[in-house]
């Protein structure tokens, strides 16, 4: 192209960018890219022309080019498609037409900061740099899937509008690697987000970010993989989240956020692997939270944050903070939407034995023995009332005291009031109606009372309760000692 066919606007991009040069059409700095329609020809730019300089521009000796424009009207597409681009691309504050197509090309920084775009097709892009979307506005679909920047991506306070008839996600990041922080405090996406498959070496940083997707999925995040932690404290998300399988080996802050998909999931971080995940501070999500399979060293849940439906399938942690109450963690298990789970209980217990609370940990103990006598038969169901109402499945080993020593008084009483007879009274002992009551009760000591005396009548049938009681009492102690000593 020569100089002769640019115009007046054209021609001084043209000049400046030999030198790397700053060309500044704006006439005020805090006008609005989306005025850009109305912007005249003293500040329009063809793409073609931009295309021609980031191609084959000019370059003088001992300057280091580069395209840096700032409230310019760009007509036409972008087409870089596949193009080799070595020289940074900065295109801030403008307003385009059409939507710029950068798919497999190599770039070095691209900046479209607080730039009003209709999209961009940008998938399989390398950028040998930064990719600076700042306070950008897109008005279709922003693709970069399989995008690979070695250094950071910047999306803070940019926005995200999924045409009305759109089919795809609107934020599309699947399959990107990024060499540093994906930085988008701010961030806001009216339609899906997609990070399936994405790598960050370094942070992901959504902090006030508000994602909004009813119905469907807000943010499609599965098989994530960063190298230090997601902050998302303050997230505002109207659709499911969803971290399947994600890898954090630092935190997931989800403090403060505001998640809700009703009658759906809220949040899905099932099979992953995540240092420390925090969800309290904030709203009870509206919609299931789950955790299925997932490895987390440190789960900072607030019991209030819990919403009607959990799924805990086969969830490990190693730490479960705040510090609670029993009672106050139990509803958590009761609301499972896979019914009873005896390794959500047990995982309970060993939070609980970690940190020195043997009473909370017999308290969740107890509790999943209630949950399964639910599951079992009738039989089942009432041999277990037995067990939970005399010694409270072994967990409760006082009440075994308190029951015998009722018995025991009240056998003393009735048989010192009516001693039974002797069966062979030259040889009977002197009858004692404690220690007659006690060979009774006990089933395994005896003190030679019940084989020298025979009860008669109502006598008769209160030592068979008396009997029948002391064997049930001794069974249930046995077992619940062997529960309890199992479990230490």
């Amino acid at each position: 192209m020569e100089i002769d066919d640019l115009t007046p606007a054209e021609a001084r991009v043209w000049r400046a960018f030999p030198r790397g040069g700053f060309t500044d059409f704006r006439t005020a700095p805090d006008e609005d890219p989306a005025d850009g329609p109305a912007w005249g020809p003293e500040r329009t730019v063809r793409a073609s022309v931009l295309r021609a300089l980031l191609l084959d521009g000019p370059r003088e000796n001992g300057e280091i080019p580069s395209l840096d424009l700032a409230g310019a009207r760009i007509t036409g597409a972008l087409l870089l498609q596949y193009a080799a681009v070595e020289v940074p691309v900065r295109l801030k504050n403008c307003h385009f037409e059409e939507v710029p197509r950068l798919y497999a090309s190599r770039t070095q920084e691209v900046n479209l900061s607080e730039s009003v775009l209709p999209g961009l097709l940008a998938h399989a892009v390398r950028v040998d740099g930064v990719l600076r979307l700042t306070r950008a506005r897109f008005a279709g679909t922003v693709r970069l899937g399989g995008a690979s920047v070695t250094g950071s991506v910047y999306l803070e306070s940019a926005r995200f509008v999924a045409p009305q008839d759109a089919t795809d996600p609107v934020l599309q990041l699947n399959q990107a690697v990024v060499g540093a922080d994906l930085w988008a405090p701010g961030l806001r996406v009216r339609g899906p987000a997609r990070l399936t498959g994405a790598t960050v070496a370094g942070r992901v940083n959504l902090i006030d970010a508000v994602l909004e997707t009813p119905g469907g999925t807000a943010l499609d995040a599965q098989y994530l993989s960063v190298g230090s932690g997601i902050a998302a404290r303050c997230l505002r998300a109207r659709g499911r989240v969803d971290l399947r399988g994600v890898r954090v080996p630092g935190t997931l802050d989800l403090l403060h956020a505001d998640l809700a998909e009703p009658g759906g999931t809220a949040l899905r971080a099932s099979s992953a692997v995540i240092g420390e995940l925090w969800l309290r501070g904030g709203p009870r999500p509206d919609g299931a939270l789950i955790l299925r399979r997932s490895q987390i060293d440190l789960l900072t849940l607030d019991p209030g944050m819990v919403p009607d439906q959990v799924h805990l399938s086969d969830l490990s942690y190693t730490t479960l903070a705040p510090h609670e109450p029993a009672e106050r963690r139990l509803p958590m298990l009761e609301r499972d939407g896979d019914g009873y789970v005896p390794y959500a209980y047990e995982q309970l217990t060993a939070a609980y034995r970690r940190t020195g609370d043997d009473d909370a940990a017999r308290l969740v103990q107890l509790a999943k023995q209630r949950r399964h006598r639910r599951t079992l038969p009738w039989y089942g169901r009432l041999w277990g009332h037995v067990q939970d109402l005399t010694v409270g499945y072994g967990f409760r080993p006082l009440r075994a005291g308190v029951w015998l020593l009722s018995l025991l008084a009240i056998g003393s009483v009735a048989f010192g009031l009516e001693h039974p007879a002797a069966l062979k009274p030259s040889e009977a002992p002197p009858f004692n109606p404690v220690f007659y009551t006690l060979d009774l009760l006990l089933p395994i000591i005896s003190f030679g009372q019940e084989t020298a005396f025979a009860p008669r009548d109502g006598y008769q049938w209160l030592a068979y309760v008396l009997t029948v009681t002391g064997w049930i009492l001794a069974t249930t102690v046995v077992a619940g000692v062997t529960r309890t000593v199992s479990r230490q």
